[in-house]
């Protein structure tokens, strides 16, 4: 059974930098793109990024791109997201998630983690 486990976050000052990964189990790494979506308290889960099966594609959200960025490591089973210059309204839980394809709509995905909670604050 495929499981998915975030780490790294916790609280940084607005303009900070925070990297997030996830821990990928259970089954074949190549099979799968992976997302990484947000949700703040009270709002919709939104998209963030997302990286296909080889890596060679990537999509990012408009209020995000230039500063984030979504790698993958085959060798390890790890998806990580490099985050730049936060921002306070970026305040949320962190999702990573699996799919055979790379989608930017949380619906078509349907493996996800827990969450991570990340909390940009002075």
């Amino acid at each position: 059974q495929v499981q998915l486990t975030e780490s790294g976050g916790g609280v940084v000052p607005p303009g900070g930098s925070m990297r997030l990964s996830c821990a990928y189990s259970g089954g074949i790494f190549r099979n799968y793109a992976f997302g990484w979506f947000r949700q703040a308290p009270g709002k919709e889960r939104e998209f963030v990024a997302t990286i296909s099966r080889s890596g060679g594609y990537t999509e990012y959200s408009n209020s995000v791109k230039d500063r984030f960025t979504i790698s993958r490591d085959n060798a390890k089973s790890m998806v990580y997201l490099q985050m730049r210059n936060l921002k306070p309204e970026e305040t949320a839980i962190y999702y990573c998630a699996a799919n055979s394809v790379s989608e930017n709509h949380a619906f078509e995905y349907k493996i996800w983690g827990q969450g991570t909670q990340v909390t940009v604050f002075s």
